[in-house]
C-alpha cells in the first residue's frame, strides 16, 4: 500500500522481542504523582494458580476453553507530564487548574452540607455522567456514574458527540436530581437518587420541553422550576439565535406544569445577534434571582453572562458588566493558553465564599486541542449586588490559593497536575473512569476468563462505524502523555484485530493493532483523518507469533505529534511510527463543534472478522 512503512526485524531483534516479560512492581493499580506513590484502586480477588513472574493465573477457566476469540490485557498505565506543571508548581496553600483534566466538559456543581458534588457531560460514551465528590473543591473522587445501567438510555448508532449534553445536578429534601438532554436519544429528562453513588432512577422524560440544557431550581416556597435553552418565541431570526425559557416543575408528577415563559431572548444584547445562549442556572441570593448562562458557542468566542430579577418569572436584566468570564479578547500567543471558557456554575461554601466551575480548553497551537473541554475552578466575589469571577477576564491561572476549606488527602485517582496511574486490571469490576463507546447490549468484558487480566471478547462491531465495539478506554488528560499496556491476543482470521486505539470518533482515530497480513501476524498503525477519508495504513511490522510473552503496546502524545511503539520486553521498544500528525485527533480537524468534540479517549480494543451488528 502506498505510503506504508514496513519494518523488518533482524533475527536478533526478533529474539529480543520474544523475551519473557519481567515482573512489574505490584499487582495493584497504583498511582504516582511527581514520582511518589499516592494511592491504589481496583485491588483484585485471590487467584489460586498464579504465574510466578506476574501473580497472574494463565490457566483458562472451563468456559474459556470453549470461548470465542478474545484479547486479554494484563495492565494499563497512563502517564501525563505537561511542561506547564514544571513551570507552575502549586505551593501548599494552592491548587492546580484544571481541577478535572481531560474530557470533562459542561460542569455542574451542588453543595450538601460540607460535601460537594459535580457532574459533567459524556455524550455517547457509557457509563455516562460521572459523579464526583469533594469536601475542599480541589480533590475530587469519582464515586459513580448517573447513567450506569444500559436500560436507562440508548446511545445506539449515535455519533459520538450526540447523547448526554450538559447535565445539571441539584439536591432538595434528601434527593439528588440531574436534569439533562439526550440529543438524538429521547430529549430532555430528569433522573433522581437518594445516594449520589447510585442507584440512579430511569429517566422521567419531558416530551413537551423542547431544546437542551435543562436545569432545576428549588425556591424557598417549595416550588420547583425548570429553566433551559429553547427556540425563541416567534422562531429564530439568525443562525445560533436561541432563548432561555422557564416553566414550573411538579416534583410529585415528575413533569413540567403550567405555561412556559421566555425570560431571555438571544443574550445580553439582541441587536448584536449573540449566539447560543445556553447552560442556564438560577440562584437566589438576598431575595433576588440570578440567572447565570453561557453565550457565544463553546469555542474561542465562549463567554459567561449574568442576569438578575426580583421575581422568579422575570423580567431578567443583564448585569452592568458582561461577560463575567471569557478569554476571547486575549493574545492567542500567550504562554500555555486556556481558551473557550464558559458554561459555568456557581456554588457557595458554609463560610460564605463563592466559587465557579467552568469549562475551558488547552490548545497546543492556535485552536487545536486534543484533551477536549476540561473543568476549571475560580473564586467568585460579589460587588454591588452582582457576582464577578475573580480572574475571569485575565489569563486563567494554573495555580491559585485554595478555598478556605479543610484540605482533603489527594485522591487515589489523580485528576490534575502531572501523574502516573497504573491499573492492574485484576477486577472485580472496572474503575468508574473507564469508558465504552455507546451503550453495551451484552456483556463482552470480564475478569474471569484469564484471572488477573481484563478480557475483551472480540466481536464484529469495530471502531470505524457506529456500532458498539469491544473497547474500554480512558481520557487523554495531558498534552504530553503516554498510554501503555501488555496484551495477549492470537488473531485467527483476516480481519481479527486487537490493540490500542486513540479515538476522537469513528472518523478520526489512530489504531495500533495486532492482526494478520497474508496469514502472518503483524502489528500496524492505522489512521482515519476525517469523514471523507478512508482508513489508511501508515506502518506495519511482522511479529514472531511463537512467543507466549505478552505484546507490549505504547502510544505517546506530544501536543500535535503522536508516536507508536511495540515490544516484548518493558523498556525495549521498536518504533513503528514517530511524530505522526496529531491534529487529526483535534476537535478542529474532527469537524469542530458541529462534528466530534469529545476529546481523545485511548483504549483497549478487540474485533473479530465478520459482519458487525450495526454501523
Amino acid at each position: 500500500m502506498r505510503g506504508v512503512i514496513v519494518l523488518s526485524f533482524t533475527a536478533a531483534a526478533m529474539a529480543t522481542m520474544s523475551c519473557v516479560i519481567p515482573t512489574p512492581r505490584s499487582r495493584e493499580a497504583t498511582t504516582r504523582a511527581e514520582g511518589a506513590v499516592v494511592g491504589a484502586v481496583n485491588s483484585g480477588s485471590l487467584r489460586p494458580r498464579r504465574d510466578a513472574a506476574r501473580g497472574r493465573d494463565d490457566t483458562p477457566t472451563l468456559a474459556a476453553a470453549h470461548a470465542p476469540l478474545t484479547a486479554s490485557f494484563d495492565w494499563f498505565e497512563y502517564t501525563g507530564r505537561d511542561s506547564v506543571y514544571r513551570v507552575t508548581k502549586a505551593r501548599p496553600n494552592e491548587f492546580l487548574n484544571p481541577i478535572l483534566a481531560g474530557f470533562y466538559p459542561d460542569p455542574s456543581i451542588t453543595r450538601v452540607g460540607d460535601d460537594y458534588y459535580l457532574v459533567t457531560s459524556t455524550f455517547a460514551y457509557f457509563p455516562g455522567i460521572p459523579i464526583f465528590h469533594s469536601r475542599d473543591l480541589v480533590s475530587w473522587t469519582q464515586i459513580g456514574n448517573a447513567i450506569h445501567r444500559p436500560e436507562q438510555l440508548r446511545f445506539d448508532s449515535l455519533g459520538l458527540s450526540r447523547g448526554v449534553f450538559a447535565p445539571a445536578i441539584e439536591h432538595h429534601a434528601g434527593v439528588f436530581y440531574v436534569a439533562n438532554t439526550c440529543v438524538g436519544c429521547g430529549g430532555n429528562f430528569v433522573i433522581t437518587a437518594t445516594d449520589p453513588r447510585g442507584r440512579w432512577s430511569d429517566p422521567a422524560w419531558l416530551p413537551s420541553v423542547e431544546g437542551i440544557d435543562p436545569s432545576l431550581f428549588f425556591d424557598d416556597d417549595g416550588r420547583a422550576w425548570l429553566v433551559n435553552n429553547r427556540t425563541p418565541a416567534g422562531g429564530s431570526t439568525y443562525e445560533g439565535h436561541r432563548a432561555i425559557w422557564i416553566q414550573e416543575y411538579d416534583l410529585a408528577r415528575k413533569t413540567v406544569v403550567g405555561e412556559a415563559r421566555q425570560i431571555v431572548n438571544g443574550g445580553v444584547d439582541i441587536t448584536q445577534k449573540p449566539i447560543w445562549i445556553e447552560g442556564p442556572h438560577i440562584y437566589k441570593v438576598n431575595g433576588r434571582y440570578y440567572l447565570n448562562m453561557a453565550e457565544g458557542g463553546t469555542a474561542a468566542d465562549h463567554r459567561q453572562v449574568i442576569f438578575r430579577s426580583d421575581s422568579i418569572l422575570g423580567p431578567y436584566l443583564p448585569g452592568p458588566v458582561n461577560p463575567i468570564l471569557t478569554q476571547r479578547h486575549l493574545d492567542a500567543s500567550r504562554p500555555f493558553p486556556i481558551t473557550s471558557t464558559g458554561h459555568a456554575d456557581f456554588v457557595d461554601t458554609k463560610a460564605g465564599e463563592w466559587w465557579t466551575v467552568f469549562l475551558g480548553t488547552r490548545p497546543y497551537r492556535e485552536d487545536y486541542h486534543n484533551t477536549g473541554r476540561e473543568t476549571f475552578l475560580l473564586p467568585v466575589t460579589w460587588e454591588n449586588g452582582w457576582p464577578a469571577v475573580k480572574g475571569g477576564m485575565a489569563p486563567i491561572a494554573y495555580a491559585l490559593p485554595r478555598p478556605a476549606l479543610s484540605t482533603q488527602p489527594a485522591p487515589a485517582v489523580p485528576t490534575h497536575g502531572n501523574f502516573t496511574l497504573r491499573d492492574e486490571l485484576d477486577g472485580p469490576a472496572l474503575a468508574p473512569y473507564w469508558l465504552m463507546i455507546r451503550t453495551p447490549r451484552e456483556r463482552w468484558w470480564d475478569f474471569t476468563t484469564v484471572r488477573g487480566a481484563l478480557t475483551l471478547r472480540a466481536r464484529p462491531d469495530d471502531v470505524r462505524g457506529r456500532g458498539q465495539p469491544s473497547f474500554v478506554g480512558r481520557r487523554q488528560q495531558h498534552l504530553t502523555a503516554t498510554f501503555a499496556t501488555a496484551m495477549r491476543f492470537t488473531p485467527a482470521r483476516a480481519g481479527d484485530e486487537a490493540g490500542l486505539v486513540a479515538y476522537q470518533g469513528e472518523t478520526n482515530y489512530y489504531a495500533l493493532l495486532l492482526t494478520l497480513d497474508a496469514g502472518r501476524p503483524v502489528v500496524r498503525v492505522e489512521r482515519r483523518a476525517g469523514a471523507n477519508a478512508p482508513p489508511e495504513l501508515l506502518a506495519s511490522v511482522p511479529l514472531d507469533g511463537s512467543s507466549a510473552a505478552p505484546l507490549h503496546l505504547r502510544i505517546d502524545a506530544d501536543g500535535e505529534r503522536y508516536s507508536f511503539y511495540v515490544g516484548r520486553e518493558p523498556g525495549r521498544w521498536t518504533t513503528l511510527l514517530e511524530r505522526a500528525d496529531g491534529t487529526v485527533l483535534s476537535t478542529r480537524r474532527a469537524g469542530g463543534f458541529g462534528g466530534n468534540f469529545t476529546g481523545v479517549v485511548v483504549g483497549m480494543y478487540a474485533r473479530s472478522s465478520g459482519e458487525p451488528a450495526s454501523r
